[in-house]
């Protein structure tokens, strides 16, 4: 009797225990010299002189000043960027119209242009010798050199983070809820609130924590804009090379470990909204399972 020839698979890379345990141990490496490392230098110096330096660092009125500029920036850019966002994201998904795919690649321009190539594009707008600049200056209009202009840096380096999380997950969502609240005389503002909000409020919060993070950590594009005055136009990065220029280095370590502290902040809550289905989990949930979609459309009816 002869026997069946049975075909196996070949070995994957990682099969075997060695090769998986070398590369989860080379990762690991990386990552403790790539990123533990430099969080734990930014807390060892920021402490070097101890409590009082440190205290006194991040007491200073020109410290203080910057992370105030800092978070009212956060508090600007980021609620318009999360409208700006939902409305893109619901725009593209919901309806058909001509220039959709044009909209798609003006929301990633800022993904692919350099901050800083950014920032020197908004001189060449509202700069004295810009498009708007006469104009601007008649009116005692003041755009650069002051917070208008480092909100709206900051605007154009994180407008596509909430659209780009909402996008795809709207997308596998489909339609159909949406069309039948509409069908049953639901208006636009109550489809809205009723059936699409409660679908994308957790992909949506996912978004609004990378704006964030992003807003309060962003460097080039702020630079240009800003001009770098000393207490008043300086946010906490741009503070931080300046006290580090001026050789305060545990001052700028201490600074440094306010944004240290956000980081880490920023990556609690990114993982606590991935588990509660944020992010690409919540788009592969989706699309596998468009029943669960429908849920909240049921209670809400």
């Amino acid at each position: 009797m002869r026997s069946i020839p049975t075909h196996r698979k070949p070995p994957r890379v990682g099969d075997q225990p060695i090769v998986r345990r070398t590369l989860i141990g080379l990762v690991l490496v990386i990552g403790a010299f790539l990123v533990l490392a430099p969080l734990v230098i930014i807390g060892v110096e920021a402490f070097a002189k101890g409590w009082q330096v440190y205290s006194a660092t991040i007491t200073s009125p020109d410290t203080r000043h910057a992370i105030m500029l800092t978070v009212l920036t956060a508090l600007i850019a980021v609620p318009v960027n999360t409208a700006f966002g939902v409305a893109a994201a619901w725009a593209i998904t919901k309806f058909d119209f001509w220039g959709k795919r044009f909209l798609l690649v003006l929301i990633e321009v800022p993904f692919s242009v350099s901050p800083i190539v950014a920032g020197v594009a908004y001189l060449f707008v509202y700069g004295l010798q810009g498009i708007f600049g006469p104009t601007l200056e008649a009116y005692d209009i003041k755009i650069l050199f002051a917070l208008p202009g480092i909100v709206l840096a900051s605007m154009f380096v994180t407008a596509p983070f909430v659209a780009r999380e909402l996008i795809p997950l709207m997308q596998a969502q489909g339609r159909d809820l949406e069309e039948a609240a509409t069908s049953l005389g639901a208006s636009g503002w109550r489809t809205f609130f009723s059936v699409t909000l409660p679908n994308i409020k957790w992909a949506m919060l996912y978004g609004v924590v990378l704006c964030n993070a992003r807003v309060m950590g962003e460097f080039g594009a702020v630079s240009v804009v800003s001009g770098n005055i000393r207490g008043q136009t300086n946010t906490l990065p741009l503070h931080i090379e300046l006290l580090y220029h001026d050789y305060q280095t545990t001052g700028a370590f201490a600074a440094a470990s306010i944004l240290a502290v956000i980081a880490i902040f920023t990556i609690i809550a990114k993982v606590a909204l991935e588990r509660q289905g944020a992010g690409r989990r919540t788009r592969a949930k989706s699309a596998a399972h468009p029943a669960l979609v429908a849920q909240p459309a049921e209670k809400s009816s």
